[in-house]
């Protein structure tokens, strides 16, 4: 045996890597170097590039549940009431902001950026106000920033609401609280999680305490505007309004969400969670205790004495979401002022807006059918691969169309049990079948094809005579609908559309444009009013003398018929009248004794 010591034979591959690697270094290091002469005769200046990264921001989790408030607003105060309602009912601490005032967004304005439309500045603005007062009320920044989170909505696509998110951040920043908590629901995604994490629990239970909320907020909302200007005395639908709505806040704050009895729960191992999954679900469809607490709601406004005599112009508000649906200086206040110049406001609910959104989906699983099995769809014969893309895509939609019929048809059992003189449901379909020619309906951004669409539905299905459109000034999805608006009025020209671009300032030439399409509106009302007696055959004061016969025609709750051809209340309950008087064979005083003289 051999006994040299053992040398290791040289690793020529280990050396080729090691040269391979000094001569991509020297040449890495040349190009830098060419490229640093090149820019310095150029006079360039090399610049460090920091890209943006999110501000880390501090969890809200379930431990601090019990101590932490969670704002949000946004809405008129009667969704916002029931919203907070429904949150207490499921365990949160809760505050609505109030309505956004002109104060607000001022101080959105000194904290934001340039260049955003007021909707950013008013509800920026408006939560800045808000921590401020709290810091007012004896707060430190830092409490405020602990025992405070803000949940908004959030978005994407060619608009400026998909920078609010950022823009809150930036003012809350520049105003001294930096690091409060915002908590954005993406409408395309979902919460973040990242940022609620366990605080807010996007279960079951919440998305059926909100959206029956704002279903309730809805309706409730265009009961009171359907009665606000028939009132025989001023004031009384107000009146009744907030007793209703603290009615229905304690109704959902009370509310506890259906669970699986202790007696149960033994038989329904490993099937709990799916057992009180559908147990909340059939008691949604199938449970009557929001319906009547309804009654009661239809009790308390059916005190309220009105005169559908009275000729009001129908206006149908559109437009700009959160422009379209506050109730402040952010539009002017512009519900009030329409009523106080003699009109009748049909507001816009916000379920046409979860259903457009559900719309949406469904028309993007349309168009992109298949795509996601790859760039191409696969040989006619290979019938496997088409079968289930068949499968998945009809399964999707079956999902989507089940949620559509399931929304509407608890929306329309609220506006049932309301008396039913609110408004169902536009049907998206229709919408899109109407909005598409002028307005291309994969278009998105904004309300998308919905503002031409409800342009030419309330116009041409005789349920307004003026369809106002309030947005932001400098909306770029509403300055493109405004666009395709005028080849609609240019069609059909017997329509009244007004478009008007709110701010924080100009109040006084917004309501002075109003005021003139309004006084074209008012003619058109008058007018149908009088061709209806004169078709009917009837005077105004023989109208009363039928519905003073009859006193149940005063309450707010009886049901009057909408009539083919017909807009106004007042031409419609005439219309109404005439068919009561002649399955009754009533015959007015008048009538009656210039028959006995003859």
């Amino acid at each position: 045996m051999s006994t040299q010591p053992f040398e290791p034979k040289p690793n020529l591959g280990s050396g080729l890597v090691q040269i391979n690697d000094s001569v991509e270094e020297i040449i890495r290091r040349r190009l830098a170097e060419e490229r640093a002469r090149l820019e310095q005769e150029a006079g360039l200046e090399q610049k460090d590039v920091h890209h943006f990264k999110r501000p880390t921001e501090k969890m809200w989790t379930a431990n601090q549940r019990g101590h932490t408030t969670l704002l949000f607003g946004g809405l008129t105060w009667k969704h916002e009431k029931l919203v907070h309602g429904a949150l207490e009912g499921l365990g949160y601490l809760a505050e609505a902001l109030p309505t956004p005032d002109v104060s607000a967004f001022q101080l959105g304005k000194e904290y934001g950026n340039n260049g955003q439309c007021n909707p950013t500045y008013f509800t920026v603005g408006n939560l800045v106000q808000y921590l401020q007062s709290l810091e007012e009320q004896g707060l430190t920044k830092q409490e405020i920033v602990d025992r405070y989170v803000f949940f908004t909505a959030g978005a994407c696509g060619p608009c400026r609401f998909g920078m609010y998110e950022a823009e809150y951040r930036l003012a809350l920043r520049n105003s001294g609280f930096e690091g409060f908590r915002v908590l954005l629901f993406q409408q395309s995604g979902g919460l973040s999680q990242s940022d609620a994490e366990a605080g807010l629990e996007m279960n079951l239970d919440f998305f059926l305490g909100l959206l029956n909320a704002l279903n309730c907020g809805d309706v409730l909302n265009e009961v009171a505007y359907n009665l606000r200007p028939f009132e025989t005395r001023a004031g009384s639908t107000d009146e009744t309004l907030d007793r209703v709505m603290d009615y229905m806040q304690e109704v959902f704050r009370k509310r506890q969400p259906w669970k699986v009895g202790d007696n149960l729960a033994p038989f329904l191992a490993g099937f709990k969670d799916s057992a009180e999954y559908m147990g909340k679900f059939i008691n949604q469809l199938a449970g009557d205790d929001i319906t009547a607490s309804l009654k009661h709601c239809r009790e308390m406004f059916d005190e309220v004495e009105v005169d559908r005599l009275r000729v009001k112009p129908i206006v149908k508000i559109t437009g700009e979401f959160w422009a379209q649906t506050t109730e402040g200086d952010g539009n002017f206040n512009m519900f009030r002022f329409l009523e106080r110049e003699g009109a009748q406001v049909l507001v816009e609910p916000i379920g046409t807006w979860i259903m457009y959104m559900i719309h949406q989906v469904i028309q993007k699983y349309t168009d992109t059918k298949g795509l996601d099995e790859g760039a191409v769809l696969p040989p006619l014969w290979r019938l496997d691969k088409r079968a289930r893309i068949e499968f998945n895509f009809r399964n999707k939609v079956a999902k989507l169309k089940l949620a559509e019929a399931i929304f509407k048809r608890e929306y329309h059992r609220i506006v049932n049990e309301l008396g039913g003189i609110a408004h169902h449901l536009a049907d998206q379909y229709e919408l899109q079948r109407m909005g598409h020619p002028f307005y291309n309906s994969r278009a998105g951004g904004g309300e998308g094809h919905l503002e031409v669409a409800k342009n030419i539905y309330y116009s041409n299905k005789d349920l307004a005579h003026m369809v106002l459109s309030l947005k932001p000034f400098g909306c770029m999805p509403s300055t493109q609908s405004d666009g395709a608006q005028a080849a609609v009025t240019g069609h059909y020209r017997d329509m009244i559309f007004l478009p008007v671009e709110t701010s924080g300032e100009g109040e006084i030439n917004a309501h002075s444009r109003v005021q003139m399409a309004l006084g074209e509106a008012k003619n058109k009302a008058k007018l149908e009013f009088a061709a209806t007696l004169e078709d009917i055959g009837l005077t105004l004061e023989q109208c009363r003398e039928f519905v003073d016969a009859h006193p149940e025609m005063k309450r707010p709750m009886y049901h009057v018929p909408h009539a083919k051809g017909t807009i106004g209340m007042a031409a419609n309950f005439a219309r109404h009248i005439r068919a009561r008087m002649d399955k009754e064979g009533w015959q007015p005083k008048l009538l009656v004794a210039a028959a006995a003289v003859n």
